[in-house]
């Protein structure tokens, strides 16, 4: 049983430009015009333009706006051929999917490698034309979906398939680049020229592309090939940025989270109104009730505990895993738990109210666990396995992962050990801001971040980080103060497990 010492809410501005529904999606609606503007003028030679950057936030949506504009090209008299890429088989596959659901299975193709192929999923197969080999991609196909490695090192047999020249520079009309934040610049280059007009739509906080050397940030200033994101292009007068200023992800709850992440946008909202949605608990635990009525408010939730045993390490801290394994259980044993949601249009109208319950998961997880190190993901995945097995969960209902992997995913309640828990000093691993992102920005409905007591002071008392690393994407201060901003965001809620 843990007693709850201190709850502290923050005293957060009011929201200011904050608008909801219709209004809010609007924003997204009007910016997602402008950008196929720019693509018709650029298609038309009526424009100079040969890239067009789409920033998005978390959860605003981006996916759904890229689909329509690949519609919008393939439908354009003068587009003979479309490609589409990004960095994994696990972006590039559901885009394709999609694709051939909305255009025709003849109409899209989907070009994996030969070790990839036997995996694509029969549903995939049945939505669009998969191949293995570039020889086997159909000429009429118009939509071409494949990796950024795939075009990398294999488009001159693309070319020789399709154009009969393996030389030749365009091979596509148009080529839309999915979560390009997280291509690293080299790629990003090596793609850009099979066509005379690139589009490029990413969250600006991607996590950057890993690289093996001791710091990937260091180089010459005006180019370095590890850096995430085609920086180079937004200063150009050939290239138009846009952004996209509403998110249809989170809670009003949770925007001033979202704007901690994103202090760079002069308008960011999201479309869901306050108390939009929301956690209905029954007869549970005081202490897992305290902390789950606080996490179901929508407001990002920091759980600081004191009095656990001794870590063996940062990464391997299964007192905390213990903590959370027990909230958790008293959550997941609540047959009256329900999540209230709020349906949308695609004009951001509410249509509907919805319960998801462990009954009726929905088509996201329900609880995410959520860790950065390797370690601590490995013990949180050991506790779902036996939380799945005690309580014997359907499908669905509860899983864990690695920030890594589960960026793009969505689920409802995200439950995570915070990066800087047992931390001795900020490092190039745990102050990087886009795994810190990715953390806080999956769910739908909460978040409830726990760390052993110590955040403050390990922030108050590291050394100074001089100047913010170069190529970082966004607009950063210095690890310390990013942090203590996301932090101040929080309600924190503190409790001695000896108590």
């Amino acid at each position: 049983m843990l007693t709850i010492n201190d709850i502290r809410t923050p005293q957060l501005p009011a929201e200011g430009d904050a608008r909801h529904h219709c209004e809010a999606a609007l924003f997204n609606h009007q910016v997602a015009d402008r950008a196929e503007t720019a693509m018709f003028d650029a298609l038309d030679g009526r424009t100079g333009t040969d890239c067009i950057l789409l920033k998005a936030a978390a959860g605003a949506g981006k996916s759904y706006v890229l689909k329509q504009l690949v519609q919008s090209a393939v439908h354009h008299p003068g587009t003979i051929r479309v490609g589409i890429t990004a960095f994994t088989n696990n972006q590039i596959i559901p885009l394709a999917q999609d694709l051939g659901k909305a255009l025709g299975p003849q109409q899209v193709c989907l070009w994996v490698s030969k070790d990839r192929f036997p995996t694509v999923p029969t549903a995939v197969r049945e939505s669009c034309t998969v191949v293995g080999a570039a020889k086997d991609v159909p000429h009429d196909a118009k939509v071409l979906v494949a990796t950024s490695h795939m075009y990398k090192w294999a488009s001159s047999h693309l070319k020789k398939t399709l154009l009969g020249n393996p030389k030749e520079d365009d091979l596509f009309d148009v080529l839309f680049v999915d979560e390009a934040w997280q291509m690293a610049h080299y790629l990003y280059d090596g793609v850009k020229r099979l066509a005379p007009l690139s589009i490029g739509v990413g969250d600006v906080g991607q996590l950057p592309p890993l690289d093996g050397t001791a710091n990937p940030w260091r180089g010459d200033e005006q180019y370095n090939p590890y850096r995430a994101w085609p920086t180079d292009y937004e200063h150009l007068d050939t290239t138009v940025t846009l952004s996209l200023p509403s998110v249809w992800r989170p809670t009003a709850e949770q925007l001033p989270l979202w704007k901690a992440f994103y202090p760079e946008w002069k308008t960011l909202t999201c479309v869901a109104g306050p108390g939009d949605r929301g956690l209905e608990l029954g007869d549970i635990a005081e202490d897992a009730r305290t902390v789950w009525e606080q996490v179901g408010t929508g407001q990002p939730t920091l759980l600081e505990i004191s009095g656990l045993p001794d870590a063996e390490a940062a990464d391997v801290d299964l007192p905390m895993i213990g903590v959370l394994e027990r909230l958790l259980e008293e959550l997941l044993t609540d047959e009256d738990f329900t999540l209230r949601s709020t349906k949308y249009d695609g004009q951001g109208r509410p249509t509907e109210r919805s319960l998801t319950s462990l009954n009726s998961p929905g088509n996201d997880p329900l609880v995410a666990v959520l860790a950065t190190r390797n370690q601590a993901v490995d013990d949180a995945k050991d506790m779902v396995e036996r939380l799945q097995k005690k309580l014997e969960l359907p499908e669905g209902i509860l899983v864990a992962s690695t920030v890594d992997s589960w960026q793009g995913q969505t689920n409802a309640l995200t439950v995570a050990i915070h990066p800087l828990s047992g931390a001795s000093r900020l490092d190039a691993f745990n102050s990087a801001f886009g795994r810190l992102a990715v953390t806080c920005t999956r769910a739908t409905h909460g978040l409830l971040m726990v760390a052993r007591e110590g955040v403050d002071d390990l922030l108050q008392n590291s050394p100074a980080v001089p100047g913010t690393p170069f190529g970082e994407p966004g607009v950063r201060s210095l690890p310390r103060q990013t942090h203590t901003r996301i932090l101040d965001t929080f309600t924190r809620m503190k409790t001695d497990h000896r108590s």
